[in-house]
């Protein structure tokens, strides 16, 4: 059990997202009406890139939610982990993911929000894998780091791509540039690449099934990742690059395709669960979808619905999730199936539960039901798919109706029944999140206009900077939106009571489905793993000819290949050189050198030819005036000669296989000539050429006069590729090291 003085100082780190916080609230005034502050240091100005921040209405936006629900989440925690063994470590992971994700909110260069983003990637793994010694939750972990961590590559592409058009990596710089990246050809590949790394991050479909199985992390990591950061953060990019990106006809068709699916399938499969986590997990996608949906308008509207709707899911959501870790923590089940009347036992909670799930099903009076109202005129106002985008909006909202008086009226309203642990209250830090932020959904719902103002405007402006704002309001009289919202509870309630019926259909539909997208995943790993093992135990099979012959092969067909692909007319050999006789008997004895290693069948005979092909090398160093070469080349030709036919010597002699001839030495000779033969006829096409003397002339122009050395040679090993000569030195070094610890070993 945790000493009190460790959960008190678990209590006090909520410090820093509370100060975090009431420093950005300082900044809500700078940012109301568009202003916006940068700051930049110089980071790596080789490569053009600068760790640039930029405070505008979208980051404080961002940076207000993610740093107000961290507290809550903190003070929460500090009691709910009370116990573990890791209470330490767990806070550190928190905290450093909570400034990661500042970071990418903040982040005003595409390089330097896509290390934060990387940033939270890892984190979140280690987060989600935090009860490491769970096999469920160190699968699940690896999954998520997969999936967004292999969209996270795709963004490094697309950001790159993005920058080499526009010439610069700045955010704040690229809508300049919009008009001649929408434009490239590059455009649509740099959208698929961005797109995969925002989906991938935010669970869209098909990427959605790495959330619910997350839900293996503790309940106040889920509170925070899946409500207010992680799975916003692609959200937070989609928003980001609207100006840059979005507007066009793909941007918009696939945001309102892919959101609107993902909303469907969210709001679907939650009605079919009976693990209130599970359930949240799976109404999170439905939101996420619903805010891609969104966010693939370009009307005032619609991006004022997408900003209001990021605010309604964060309060709401992040309070659900941590009524249900109270529950959890205060009856041992999460089952709906398996409990009731808690309202009696946990009045306090019940509260939170009660502001949180009726602004989750839009009641009015609740931030979710302005939510509601402006999402309806966003959805009226998309410019591409408005009918199927009001369509998936009202049936999702009518689902999460159901959903929210699930998690509402059977766990606290219904009839008390037997739990794990008798029912009992939290202490006061974990119930005041939820209480407190159940009260910002019915506070907030009371001043729209006030919210709209002062944090929904400054955002919208920040990515749709026009004079137009649409206004949050309580009642905007009786129009299309009204009636929507009169529709969504009617359909609501319907869907609440036959919710039981429902859940039969939609758990059977998902037990006949023939593949999901989680067997998808599943198939492919275990294929990745398989293959890997086939490669591995053919190129890594311990036998040095293997790697040899492999390593060759490799080189001689992509060389050639590369040569055939960018060679004019097909390949074509440089003319052989006008040489002496004596100099092509010279290149006859090496030959016949050559043959004789291939025939041999005695070792020593081998590496005897292989000497005379060596000093017949040498031969042709000094012949074209090259004697240290020679020199160079004849000693070590020596001394490997002697060191290897002393080894050799206490070797058994080479067996034939069964069968006769050796078929292999023949594959091997052929691998040998085909691989000389390219290096040959490589080396005759780059000296029959002009040579650059770039190089040559830097060289020599720095040697002597910047690094004060005579020998070109020495300089370049020394000064030029210092690093290299010492990497190098430090693989020969640790080889010789390895070599003497074997013998070694050996010895004893």
């Amino acid at each position: 059990m945790q000493e009190p003085n460790s959960v008190i100082a678990g209590r006090m780190t909520a410090l820093l997202p509370l100060a975090l916080f009431a420093g950005l609230c300082l900044q809500v005034p700078g940012v109301v009406g568009g202003g916006a502050a940068y700051l930049s240091w110089v980071w790596a100005p080789g490569l053009g890139v600068d760790a640039d921040f930029a405070v505008d209405g979208l980051s404080v936006f961002f940076g207000l939610i993610v740093s107000g629900i961290g507290v809550f989440v903190v003070l929460f925690a500090a009691d709910y982990m009370r116990g573990n063994r890791y209470y330490a470590r767990f806070f550190v992971f928190l905290h450093l993911f909570l400034l990661a994700m500042l970071g990418v909110v903040f982040a005003d260069n595409l390089i330097t929000l896509f290390v934060f983003w990387e940033l939270t990637t890892l984190l979140s793994y280690l987060l989600i894998g935090f009860d490491h010694e769970n096999d469920a939750a160190r699968r699940h972990a690896r999954q998520a780091l997969l999936v967004t961590g292999a969209g996270g590559l795709a963004l490094l592409i697309g950001f790159l791509l993005i920058g080499g058009l526009a010439g610069t990596y700045r955010l704040s710089a690229l809508a300049e540039s919009a008009r001649a990246i929408q434009g490239h050809v590059f455009y649509l590949p740099i959208l698929a690449l961005v797109f995969t790394g925002a989906f991938t991050k935010s669970a869209q479909f098909p990427f959605h099934f790495w959330l619910p199985n997350a839900m293996s992390a503790p309940t106040p990591i889920s509170a925070f990742l899946h409500s207010a950061t992680m799975v916003k953060a692609g959200i937070y990019l989609l928003a980001r690059l609207h100006p840059v990106l979005g507007g066009t006809t793909a941007w918009m068709g696939t945001l309102v395709i892919v959101g609107g699916v993902t909303a469907l399938l969210g709001a679907v499969l939650a009605m079919g669960q009976t693990d209130l986590k599970r359930l949240l997990a799976y109404t999170t996608i439905m939101a996420l979808g619903i805010l891609t949906m969104f966010l693939g308008g370009k009307t005032t509207p619609a991006l004022t619905a997408a900003v209001t709707f990021m605010l309604v899911h964060s309060l709401y959501k992040s309070a659900l999730f941590l009524v249900v870790g109270i529950i959890d923590h205060g009856t041992g089940t999460r089952e709906i199936g398996r409990i009731g009347g808690l309202i009696r036992a946990m009045p306090a909670t019940a509260f939170g539960a009660a502001t949180a799930a009726m602004s989750m099903a839009g009641f009015p009076l609740f931030l979710g039901f302005v939510g509601k109202e402006i999402m309806y005129e966003g959805a009226l106002a998309e410019e591409v798919f408005p009918v199927f985008a009001t369509s998936a909006a009202v049936l999702c909202n009518a689902l999460m109706t159901a959903v929210a008086g699930t998690v509402l009226i059977r766990p606290f309203l219904g009839k008390a029944l037997p739990t794990p642990v008798p029912p009992h209250e939290a202490p006061v830090w974990m119930w005041l999140g939820p209480t407190a932020i159940g009260s910002l959904c019915l506070i907030f719902g009371l001043i729209p206009d006030w919210v709209g103002r002062w944090l929904v405007a400054p955002a919208v402006s920040a990515i749709h900077p026009v004079a137009e704002h649409a206004g949050l309001k309580l009642f905007h009289g009786v129009n299309d939106p009204l009636l929507l919202s009169i529709l969504t509870l009617v359909l609501g309630a319907a869907f609440y009571l036959v919710r039981r019926p429902v859940r039969r259909w939609v758990a059977a539909l998902a037990a006949g489905m023939p593949f999901t997208a989680d067997g998808l995943y599943a198939l492919t790993m275990a294929a990745t793993a398989r293959s890997a093992g086939l490669l591995t135990g053919f190129i890594q099979n311990g036998s040095l000819h293997r790697y040899l012959l492999t390593i060759l092969t490799v080189f001689t067909l992509t060389a050639t290949t590369v040569w055939f692909l960018n060679a004019e007319g097909g390949l074509v050999a440089p003319p052989l050189p006008s040489l002496p006789f004596w100099q092509w008997l010279l290149v006859a004895l090496m030959a016949g050198a050559v043959g004789v290693v291939v025939a041999a069948r005695s070792r020593i005979l081998a590496v005897c030819a292989l000497g005379v092909v060596g000093s017949g090398a040498a031969l042709v160093f000094l012949v074209f005036g090259a004697p240290d070469l020679a020199l160079t080349q004849l000693l070590v030709e020596t001394l490997t000669l002697i060191i290897v036919a002393i080894v050799l010597l206490r070797l058994p002699p080479l067996q034939k296989k069964s069968g006769g001839e050796l078929p292999g030495r023949w594959v091997d000779a052929l691998v040998a000539l085909g691989a000389g033969a390219l290096v040959a006829v490589l080396c005759m096409a780059a000296t029959s050429g002009v040579m650059d003397r770039q190089l040559t002339d830097f060289f020599e122009h720095n040697s002597y006069l910047v690094a004060h050395g005579r020998n070109i040679v020495n300089v370049i090993l020394v000064d030029f590729r210092g690093l290299d000569t010492l990497g190098e030195i430090v693989v020969v070094a640790t080889a010789g090291l390895a070599g003497f610890a074997l013998i070694s070993r050996e010895r004893r």
